[in-house]
């Protein structure tokens, strides 16, 4: 099987690495021609192709490049692929990515997906074979995919032995602002919190502990990847930001009127997350 990963970072590339042993040609595309030569170094691909080539010999195609590239490459893979290829995208937002094609001949070789797997790393160096193993992905949409794309997309994330989940768009949307796209926001603000302080106290970072590089290790991420992230689920993410600043003046309340019930209610509270993440 000829497989074209379109992005060869974290994703892609560990993507790349945990399928070459089923018997398949790996393909790379990437506009970074130092992420190109670095992938083919790493052998993370057999061999590095422009895009409309790479696509037209290609059975399958995984895009792995920021949603809002994504959004803007789909129709035009779509209609350079060959009748029985498959197209699979990776995306952190699919309502966006899923309506641009609703309408285009080949929807039914699309299958719309979303991998819960990353780390705060970015490009080919990132990239291990196991990043996969274990987690969740999420298929949007299956009803309008053709029932070969979907089986083949299907058979790819068992190889990786990842559980699969189906939902519409828009609700996959709404669930990732408020368990994924948040936590990054937050991450990030953190930081840029820790760093305005630093810049008069120079030695408050000598104070953060396995707590703080915890909480803060999202702020890590690639802007690259997370700034259309943001921009194109802005509606639900909104929402996310107005129920957690909500929660923040809570806190900010409790503490300044030393309504300590109160504060430590909010925080048992906050304890049963727990539960539900190791369930």
């Amino acid at each position: 099987m000829n497989i074209t990963v379109i992005g060869l970072g974290l994703i892609g590339g560990s993507l790349a690495l945990s399928l070459r042993g089923f018997q398949t040609h790996m393909i790379g595309v990437d506009k970074n021609p130092e992420h190109a030569q670095m992938a083919l170094d790493l052998g993370l691909v057999d061999v590095v192709l422009q895009l409309d080539e790479a696509v037209k010999i290609a059975d399958l195609i995984i895009l792995a490049i920021p949603v809002d590239a994504s959004r803007n490459l789909l129709s035009h893979i779509l209609d350079l692929i060959p009748p029985r290829a498959v197209v699979v995208d990776m995306g952190s937002t699919k309502s966006g990515i899923c309506s641009v094609v609703r309408e285009h001949s080949k929807r039914a070789n699309y299958v719309a997906s979303h991998p819960i797997a990353g780390t705060e790393y970015s490009g080919p160096k990132a990239a291990f074979s196991t990043l996969f193993h274990g987690k969740t992905t999420i298929i949007c949409e299956k009803e309008r995919s053709a029932d070969f794309a979907l089986k083949i997309v299907e058979e790819m994330y068992k190889l990786l032995n990842m559980k699969i989940i189906y939902m519409n768009a828009d609700d996959h949307d709404l669930h990732a602002a408020y368990v994924s796209h948040l936590s990054h926001l937050s991450s990030f603000t953190l930081g840029l919190t820790v760093l305005d302080i630093e810049k008069n106290e120079k030695n408050i970072l000598n104070l953060a502990g396995s707590g703080f590089a915890s909480t803060v290790r999202l702020a890590k991420s690639s802007p690259e990847m997370w700034n259309p992230i943001f921009q194109q689920n802005k509606e639900h993410l909104s929402e996310a930001l107005t129920a957690y600043m909500k929660r923040l003046s809570e806190f900010k309340e409790y503490i300044e009127t030393n309504q300590s019930q109160k504060l430590y209610d909010l925080m048992k509270e906050a304890n049963k997350i727990g539960k539900i993440i190791t369930n």
